[in-house]
């Protein structure tokens, strides 16, 4: 099964039980989201209700025929593509079908390769056709995106931004999860000379070897099964503005030398291809990992960290510089306000306090869904602390009152559940950020679950 979801939702309506799931299991494994639907009235519900990319429509169904279904579907989403699927003597109303919009059909029984193919084709479409959208809406930005930073560290590397923001230096942004590291990347391409280019963005973590280098260098058509059509990986994308490689050191040792030398030539080559590509592209990566540690492993090049670390920020916890959540409190209860039309003013004297004193494990990113959560649940003009979650409720349990003083074994275990949490369940980073084992960690939760 592949380890990749695609950003693509395919609804199969098929009322033979059989041929549904044999569908939905073929297409799941080969990472599309599936759903389906044994009727029409329940394919227009789902359509009503969701947002699909592609329907799988069978022409025969019990309570309408597919041609009669396929411009009902087309009046709720134009944009939906639809693939027919008929018996070998229902060509004619293919044909049909094809004219009324359907983007293409296929006969029973259906042959695998072909439905792949055909599926494949548009899923290729449709994603390039969201690249070109990203690009067009990153050069229409002419807004200085926001970036708060009142305490003295963070003016300070704003100074530094002021200071190189217009050359093609390369820059290794360093910090915990959550501290702002792509806020930053964000800040400096578009106060830069770049501004109008793309930004492009990729998370090195989220790929294996093979699909990174996919993504990252693109390909020519054949380059391999699945190729359909040549493909320009990010760095293409990205040529005249930014570039930026988000948790770099998961990028495998093995396509590390290959970077390395595109760092130094400026220059590409696609996978499959024989001509190089010029690119003239800024690249800003960071990590939250000890890159130091990460070479003394051996798990990460000693000269590409040289070569990436021209100028290297490292940006602290939240923790370290409080004097920033005040202004970003505030730059968050306006954002929330506004999305949730409420007119919330600021915290009550005890929900600051608690606001205050908590370490914020989860940084920035967890600031900020706290004051999403608050505004959304707050009835009045003031956040009290009952609206935090439980986590910060238990941190200052002794602040507030001494009557509700829980075991401090289950306060540990509530508070590693939702470190948990914040690291997207992943174990390994919840275990560093709290300074455990990860065998502790799993402990810990097993512990919580008896």
């Amino acid at each position: 099964m592949t380890n990749i979801h695609k950003n693509f939702f395919i609804l199969i309506v098929e009322d033979e039980e059989i041929s549904l799931k044999y569908l939905a299991r073929l297409l799941e494994k080969e990472g599309f989201y599936v759903e389906g639907a044994s009727t029409g009235e329940e394919a227009l519900d789902k359509v009503k209700k969701g947002s699909y990319d592609l329907v799988l429509l069978d022409l025969r169904l019990p309570d309408i025929n597919g041609l009669e279904l396929l411009p009902e579907i087309k009046k709720l989403d134009e944009e939906i593509n639809v693939i027919i699927i008929t018996a070998y003597g229902s060509i004619e109303s293919a044909v049909s079908a094809i004219k009324a919009g359907a983007s293409d059909y296929l006969t029973k029984p259906i042959e695998v390769e072909e439905l792949l193919l055909k599926i494949n084709n548009i899923y290729e479409k449709k994603r390039l056709q969201r690249e070109n959208i990203a690009l067009k809406t990153f050069q229409e930005i002419s807004e200085r995106p926001p970036f708060i930073a009142k305490s003295k560290v963070m003016q300070e590397i704003l100074n530094v931004v002021e200071d190189i923001k217009n050359t093609d230096t390369t820059i290794l942004i360093t910090g915990e999860t959550g501290t702002g590291k792509t806020a930053l990347a964000k800040y400096l391409h578009f106060t830069s000379n770049r501004k109008d280019k793309p930004f492009i963005s990729i998370n090195c973590s989220l790929y294996t070897e093979e699909l990174l280098a996919s993504e990252l260098f693109g390909y020519e058509k054949g380059a391999f099964t699945g190729a359909f059509k040549s493909k320009p990986g990010h760095i293409e994308l990205a040529h005249g503005g930014t570039l930026f490689l988000d948790e770099i050191t998961e990028i495998p040792v093995s396509l590390q030398a290959k970077f390395l030398k595109i760092l130094e030539d400026k220059e590409i080559f696609r996978l499959g291809g024989t001509k190089p590509i010029k690119v003239d592209v800024r690249f800003i990566a960071a990590t939250n990992k000890n890159i130091h540690s990460e070479i003394e492993k051996r798990n990460f090049r000693r000269d590409l960290y040289y070569r990436l670390s021209v100028i290297e920020i490292n940006i602290p916890p939240l923790r370290e510089r409080k004097e920033d959540i005040p202004p970003l409190s505030e730059f968050f209860i306006q954002k929330y306000n506004k999305k949730f039309k409420k007119k919330v003013k600021g915290f009550t004297k005890e929900a600051w306090e608690v606001l205050m004193e908590y370490n914020f494990p989860g940084n920035v990113r967890e600031l900020e869904n706290i004051i999403e959560r608050s505004v959304l649940l707050c009835k009045g003009e003031y956040i009290t602390p009952d609206l935090f979650p439980q986590t910060l409720q238990l941190s200052s349990v002794l602040i507030l009152n001494t009557k509700e003083i829980k075991p401090l074994e289950d306060i540990t275990r509530e508070y590693a559940r939702k470190v948990l949490e914040i690291f997207g369940g992943n174990k390994t980073k919840a275990a560093e950020a709290l300074g455990i084992s990860r065998t502790s960690l799993w402990r810990l939760l097993k512990e919580n679950l008896k």
